[in-house]
């Protein structure tokens, strides 16, 4: 897999103070929890509606199909680069996806473009995707920081604002040695949420090694790690070494392959476009029905090695397109896909939903669900033809993390 290190900006200073954080969306539907008296988003209701809702069965380990969420845009001149985010949809995206199955949101990641926000617009974000979901599903929210002090500032926010749990890199833009790394978890620990540590070192330089994962193993509070090495025999040496950690798959295709060698969760990027075949994929996977899985895996994979690439983002956003979602557009350093990616992609995208269709026309035919790889998704998902979508192929390079 290539990818290309994503710059990780500064924060302006810390993260804003609660007060500074704009409400959240107002659209109908699920919203984020309406401001107080004062004009203030109440960064304390979320936490305390998760509090009463139901124990979610995949939040003590943050299990699952958790999906790393596409942030969309608005045009808006007065914003960074003319967008703005558009929490409006970003919230109905959210509850779409859990409405088709899967188990979790993961906002602010790479594929939500966190290092090309603001430091208020980072934090709408969260709050945003713990009002639309945080009721019923998992929201881990991506606290990755250049030091231990920034990512322990997202954590503390996030635990204020109701998240279940953090996924949280090392520290970026620099090569740290174990010790910085050991403290730089124990710190994102100490805010005690539940923490998914992440393996990236094709972008971060630090791998995170077998090894090294016993040592943070240790922390209290740390739950999982998520492995994106491209190294599937990763799983069994992790679940040797740190045994008691939830070993989570990061790569969308290599996501069989780890299923079945042991990993216990998918921290994925494709369910943002095809969610409910997503699940089905995790639960035959999982369930070590190996003929079905591949059956269902073969035809996705070719769209999910997008998810390894450097323009995984642009690919990502421009298959939501294709399948009738939004994506739209990314804002910069992300630039525009080119003739030859979208060529590819589209005739990757086509084959995935032609595949799709088809294993749907033969469950209906055997008597099963009329579409059980995307009932919740409308006809686009399933074999409509591709469009072009919203326009949003435009806009996007550099392969960072989730």
């Amino acid at each position: 897999m290539t990818h290309e290190h994503v710059t990780e900006p500064v924060p302006e200073s810390t993260p804003p103070a609660p007060d500074s954080i704009p409400p959240g969306p107002s659209a109908a539907g699920p919203t984020p929890t309406p401001a107080a008296p004062d004009g203030r988003a109440a960064a304390s209701a979320p936490s305390q509606a998760a509090q009463a809702a139901p124990r979610k069965p995949h939040a003590e380990r943050l299990t699952g199909v958790v999906v790393a969420t596409a942030l969309p845009y608005a045009e808006d001149p007065a914003a960074p680069a003319g967008l703005r985010p558009d929490l409006d949809r970003y919230a109905e995206h959210c509850r779409w996806l859990v409405d088709s199955g899967c188990h979790g949101v993961g906002p602010n990641g790479s594929l939500g473009e966190y290092s090309s926000l603001t430091d208020a617009e980072r934090r709408a974000v969260a709050r945003t995707a713990v009002a639309a979901v945080g009721r019923d599903a998992l929201v881990v929210v991506g606290v990755h920081g250049v030091g231990a002090h920034q990512a322990r500032r997202w954590a503390e926010y996030a635990a204020e604002d109701g998240a279940d749990g953090v996924l949280c890199l090392p520290p970026t833009l620099y090569r740290a040695n174990t010790a910085e790394v050991v403290h730089h978890f124990s710190q994102v620990a100490a805010v005690g949420l539940p923490v998914m540590v992440y393996n990236n070192p094709l972008d971060t330089k630090v791998d995170l090694t077998p090894e090294m994962v016993r040592e943070i193993a240790a922390l209290d509070h740390v739950v999982a790690v998520k492995e994106f090495s491209g190294d599937v025999r990763r799983v069994r040496h992790l679940k040797e070494c740190a045994p008691d950690l939830a070993l989570i798959a990061g790569a969308d295709d290599l996501v069989v392959e780890s299923l079945l060698m042991g990993a216990d969760g998918w921290f994925a990027g494709f369910p943002n476009v095809f969610p409910a075949a997503s699940v089905r994929l995790f639960e035959l996977a999982t369930a070590g029905d190996v003929a079905a899985a591949r059956a269902l895996y073969e035809p996705l994979v070719a769209a999910f090695r997008w998810d390894s690439r450097t323009e995984f983002v642009q690919a990502i956003k421009r298959a939501m397109d294709l399948v009738g979602r939004y994506g739209g557009p990314c804002r910069p350093p992300r630039g525009p896909l080119s003739d030859a990616h979208l060529a590819a992609l589209d005739a990757d995208v086509r084959r995935a939903v032609d595949a799709l269709a088809e294993l749907a026309a033969g469950a209906a035919a055997r008597g099963g669900a009329a579409d059980p790889y995307g009932d919740t998704a409308g006809p686009a998902q399933v074999g409509a033809p591709l469009g072009g979508g919203h326009g949003g192929h435009g806009g996007r390079a550099g392969r960072g993390e989730r």
